[in-house]
């Protein structure tokens, strides 16, 4: 259960430091890669969903037991931006600096699935 609650609470805790200077950086994103922000509900409400899933990571951490069914839609979370980056990385569509992002939130994602594992659904 430690694994757990370590491995959720470094999660909240590094995303809300990588998510929340996005909401200042709107033009910077759209100079180093062009073209610039057209949707910015888009770009904040991606932001935002996001940082709503850092406290659903800090939640699971305070009580990895009782929260244990979380753990499959925030593997999924993790799983679905860093594969969705790797493809469109092959495909040429993504500019080299988001593979770092995308690898990181797929080690989460193994590392929330291995969380799963070694927390137990009846204590």
């Amino acid at each position: 259960m430690k694994f757990a609650k370590r491995v959720f609470f470094i999660a909240g805790v590094y995303g809300v430091v990588v998510l929340v200077p996005q909401y200042f950086m709107e033009g910077k994103m759209g100079r180093d890669f062009p073209p610039a922000i057209t949707h910015p509900e888009l770009y904040y409400g991606f932001i935002g969903l996001a940082l709503a899933w850092q406290v659903l990571f800090f939640i699971i951490a305070g009580d990895p037991v009782r929260y244990r069914g979380a753990m499959w839609p925030a593997i999924l979370e993790k799983v679905s931006f860093g594969v969705a980056v790797i493809v469109l990385f092959a495909q040429g569509r993504v500019a080299v600096p988001l593979v770092g992002p995308a690898v990181i939130d797929l080690t989460f994602a193994t590392l929330f699935f291995l969380a799963l594992r070694t927390t137990a659904s009846n204590p």
